[in-house]
């Protein structure tokens, strides 16, 4: 450029045509490098993303099932995976190659003025640092304020979910105005997040604008007083002021890219410590064949759990046998769902063991364990999909006669034979296309299918009317022959079915044998089956009327 404005001023323009091509071929060259270099941005990104995304399922995979009863996981998740992913895969995408040209470019520039006039790169020299100060401070102020922001925003997220799940039972309650107010409140607290980062951060990022304007004043100043001085020629104060000038857009990319590398980075963090939450530790070297158990008999010996605080399971022994149903009763708080919690190891236990076929579920891989176990809990949730697709995720690999089997066991053909899409049916999100019951028949079907040896079930009748309740009943007597099923249960059918019936109460078993053995001692199960047999009598009258 020097060389070129001098022959133009000077009167000699034909000779700066070889100094004009090469800039020329310079800017050519330079639009096909950042060319190739965004596209590899853009794939490198891409790759990253999916890194991150298989990275993320995999540890969702390995995270002990308790990890997800925290209803903040659900909008910590869909944060993350949605605009936290994003927000990373932006770095390559798009921030890569403004920050190092936001770095490079100023370096070189404030080089190439040390060399034309060493005053101005002096200047240069002395006001990069303040720009880099002021810069970094407004950089860590936005990406605090962006931390509080998306803290915000999942909070806003799950009370969005909530409110949408819970309608029907905001709406039985007469409560929509109450539903509305939490909600509203975590609303209103992300926009006030929102307006505290435009408020703040506005004036963060012009004071950065300011000192980068100033330092241009400094260059422009300094220049024209040279050359009024006649210590600078015209030609040599053109390329300065365009050098000055072309170092303001690289500092004021920094300043703006600094703080959303800095957002990106607090995405990194929040990704980093869903990869750092405890996983169950697994089976020690050589404890796990790959076989699994030999048998499907269930223990647990001398057991004590609790979640944080007291202890909600205190010294509980039971066995399930192969063949055998084992009914758990009790009342609520008792610690029965923990029971087959501790089975499928959503949690390790505190003291003693749970056994399966002998062996220490510790000692047992996940793959091991859920190959052995099919549950059915009271919270059923349903894929987006169709009744078959639903029924056949626990093993794909079935026949059409295998899955039709299992269905007419859980009278899910009841269901398919009414429906016009038949099989084909969408159950919509969670199932809540289906009733119910309805969703509770699908998913004993789908753990029937499975044909796991241990079958657990948690009040898997409880939304069933009583004609389908005894159906089930009587499927799952059917299972008996080579099947352990353990079950939580207070329908009088279910329970009275049992081979052998624990009784839990404050945590502690107090009772356990058969129906006619825990009858005849007078203890706990005797008042359970009394009260539920005079429930059972209860009918709702309307008053006479009065003459």
């Amino acid at each position: 450029m020097v060389p070129a404005c001098e022959h133009v001023l000077s009167g000699r323009p034909r000779e700066a045509w070889p100094w004009i091509v090469a800039v020329a071929a310079l800017f050519a060259s330079y639009a096909v490098v950042r060319y190739r270099a965004q596209i590899a941005a853009y794939r490198g990104s891409v790759a990253l993303a999916r890194q991150l995304f298989r990275r993320l399922g995999d540890k969702v995979a390995a995270l002990p099932l308790g990890w997800f009863s925290d209803p903040r996981r659900v909008g910590e998740l869909s944060q993350l995976s949605s605009r936290g992913i994003v927000d990373i895969m932006g770095v390559p995408a798009h921030l890569l190659r403004p920050v190092v040209a936001s770095v490079v470019t100023p370096v070189v520039l404030v080089l190439a003025m040390f060399v034309l006039e060493w005053r101005l790169g002096l200047v240069a020299l002395v006001g990069l640092p303040l720009v880099a100060v002021v810069g970094r401070w407004a950089g860590r102020l936005v990406a605090r304020l962006d931390d509080v922001q998306k803290t915000t925003a999942t909070e806003a997220a799950n009370r969005v979910v909530e409110f949408a799940q819970a309608q029907a039972t905001l709406r039985a309650a007469g409560q929509t105005a109450a539903g509305h107010r939490r909600l509203e409140e975590a609303l209103a607290e992300q926009s006030a997040a929102q307006r505290s980062t435009t408020v703040v951060a506005a004036p963060a990022l012009l004071s950065t604008n300011l000192v980068i304007q100033l330092l241009l004043v400094a260059l422009l100043a300094t220049g024209a007083q040279l050359a009024l001085g006649g210590e600078l020629a015209t030609a040599e104060l053109v390329a300065l002021l365009v050098l000055g000038v072309r170092l303001v857009e690289p500092l004021m990319t920094a300043v703006e890219n600094a703080a959303m590398v800095r957002m990106a980075g607090n995405a990194v963090a929040r990704y980093q410590e869903i990869l750092d939450a405890p996983e169950l530790p697994g089976p020690t070297s050589g404890s796990s064949t790959g076989e699994g158990p030999a048998e499907p008999s269930v223990e647990l010996r001398g057991v004590t759990f609790g979640y944080g605080g007291e202890p909600v399971l205190r010294d509980v022994s039971l066995v399930a046998r192969p063949g055998t149903m084992t009914a758990l009763v009790g009342p609520s708080g008792s610690g029965k769902t923990t029971v087959l919690r501790l089975i499928a190891r959503f949690w390790d236990v505190e003291a003693g063991t749970v056994s399966i076929g002998g062996r220490d579920v510790r000692q047992l891989t996940t793959e091991e364990l859920m190959r052995h176990i099919a549950l059915v809990f009271q919270d059923v949730y349903l894929f987006d999909g169709t009744i078959e697709e639903n029924i056949r995720m626990s093993r794909p690999e079935a026949s059409d006669e295998e899955l039709r089997g299992a269905a007419e066991l859980a009278r899910v053909t009841e269901v398919v034979d009414r429906l016009p899409d038949g099989w084909g049916t969408r159950v919509g999100e969670g199932g809540t296309a289906l009733s119910g019951g309805e969703r509770q028949r699908i998913s004993i079907a789908r753990a029937l299918l499975k044909d796991a040896p241990i079958v657990l079930l948690d009040e898997a009748t409880a939304a069933l009317d009583a004609a389908n309740d005894a159906a089930v009943v009587a499927a799952l007597a059917s299972l008996r022959a080579d099947r352990t099923l353990v079950v939580v249960a207070h329908r009088l059918p279910t329970v009275r079915s049992a081979d052998r019936i624990v009784v839990l109460d404050g945590g502690r078993v107090v009772e356990e044998g058969s129906h006619e053995q825990l009858l005849q001692r007078g203890g706990r199960y005797r008042a359970f089956w009394e009260e539920r047999t005079r429930s059972v009598g209860w009918r709702l009258t309307a008053p006479a009327a009065r003459e």
